[in-house]
């Protein structure tokens, strides 16, 4: 069996459709496993693969007029799973919310085979550019897909935004702006090229939503994150109300705290605009590692007795970024302590909401931000050094209803989080890359 003719028997379904073929008729899915994860048997892949194309209708079980599919191992840690959209008996396959039911599927064998439980779908990591976008940037030349451009661009107009500058801000950074009114003519979204990407040959620019950028950058829910204008402050008081929103977002509760990690995110990332050049790389890695951190499942509310502060400390760094800089490393040191005690109160605070991937990412950026201070010549202080004052020696956070192993795991409806690096791998989850 060769390559070649495993496509013409997956495709023959296809092939032999009367009606419309399905523009895109190829579905891929990879399953993957923890790193630390024991390596599955090939029985027990196939057993995954059997389960997963089930939950996602591709071939329910017991259905002989499925879609044809094939399971593809070629490495110890996971699968490719490939099937064809159309059904033998020249149906089109009900696949809507594959996705979230493939999740829900992972769980249990999670549970089954004891491997590292995952975090349920939550909707909140970031949207990774396709194959086709990757590709597309490396034909151009580009060290990024136009997708992670626009992240970051708009991501840094929002945390700098206050109420109705957001969309002057993109058009100040350089994006091409596009409206959208609703029947009374008010704001009620907005889309996001990159000048010089353009499709169809040339003939129109490739426009990306807030929504199809990244889960918090809607406009509704940029909105939500606009903070009245607060007086710019030296960079003092800003050091002092990192630290007092610190100790505030340690003893927030399960709701309250989602606004205040949410302005973190925010002050993580004008910081990262307004570093001085020797931590600068370090500490945008932290804003970046920290951006799913920022994003708190299952809930839009985002109050928080911490928000003021990271915001008023936000505008501080904003309006006095050559103070940062003339400062020395002093400065720049106790701005990177601060953010530091910030960064993991956040951390202790997902945790005990069993937040598990906002978790890892808030424990990284805290370690990013470890490295940028020794940067600075002096090394930050450690866990067994003497705490500042306002930060308390016990972090008391409200923790979240535990999930006990009978409990139906709940589900959502975007793809995993990609895989940042080789050690921070899903366990069997599909990762759509249709």
């Amino acid at each position: 069996m060769t390559l070649s003719d495993l496509a013409l028997l997956l495709d023959a379904p296809v092939d032999a459709l009367r009606g419309p073929k399905p523009a895109e008729h190829v579905w891929h899915v990879s399953v993957r496993n923890e790193p630390d994860d024991r390596v599955l048997i090939d029985a027990e892949w196939a057993t995954v693969a059997a389960e997963m194309v089930a939950a996602a209708g591709i071939a329910p079980h017991g259905d002989a007029q499925a879609c044809r599919w094939v399971a593809v191992r070629h490495a110890d840690d996971h699968i490719h799973l490939v099937a064809t959209l159309a059904r033998q008996d020249g149906r089109h396959p009900r696949i809507r919310g594959d996705i979230p039911r493939m999740h829900t599927a992972a769980r249990a064998f999670e549970t089954a085979w004891n491997l590292t439980p995952m975090s349920p779908l939550d909707q909140t990591a970031r949207r990774a550019p396709v194959t086709g976008e990757r590709e597309k940037a490396a034909r151009r030349g580009l060290p990024e897909a136009a997708r992670e451009s626009l992240q970051r661009t708009v991501r840094e107009a929002a945390a700098r935004a206050t109420t109705t500058d957001f969309l002057t801000r993109l058009r100040d950074a350089g994006l091409r702006v596009r409206e959208h009114h609703d029947e009374n003519g008010a704001l009620d979204g907005y889309a996001v090229a990159l000048p010089g990407d353009r499709a169809d040959r040339g003939s129109r620019p490739v426009w990306f939503s807030g929504r199809t950028l990244a889960y918090d950058l809607s406009l509704p829910r940029i909105r939500e994150r606009f903070h009245p204008v607060v007086a710019p402050a030296d960079l003092a008081l800003a050091h002092t109300r990192i630290r007092e929103a610190a100790t505030l977002l340690a003893r927030a509760g399960r709701a309250e705290g989602a606004g205040d990690v949410a302005a973190l995110g925010d002050l993580l990332v004008v910081a990262a605009a307004t570093s001085p050049a020797s931590v600068r790389d370090q500490v945008r890695a932290a804003a970046a590692a920290f951006e799913q951190a920022s994003r708190t499942p299952g809930t839009r509310t985002l109050h928080g007795t911490a928000r003021a502060h990271f915001k008023a400390s936000a505008r501080a760094l904003e309006h006095a970024p050559r103070t940062a800089r003339g400062g020395g490393a002093p400065a720049v040191l106790a701005l990177l302590i601060a953010l530091v005690e910030a960064v993991e109160a956040a951390t202790a605070w997902h945790r005990a909401q069993e937040h598990d991937a906002q978790t890892r990412a808030a424990a990284q950026a805290a370690a990013l931000l470890r490295e940028a201070a020794t940067l600075t010549g002096t090394p930050p202080p450690t866990r067994n050094s003497q705490p500042s004052r306002t930060v308390p020696r016990t972090v008391r956070v409200t923790p979240a209803p535990r999930r006990g192993p009978a409990a139906a795991p709940p589900v959502a409806g975007v793809p995993a989080r990609p895989r940042a690096d080789p050690g921070a791998g899903p366990a069997p989850g599909p990762r759509s890359s249709r």
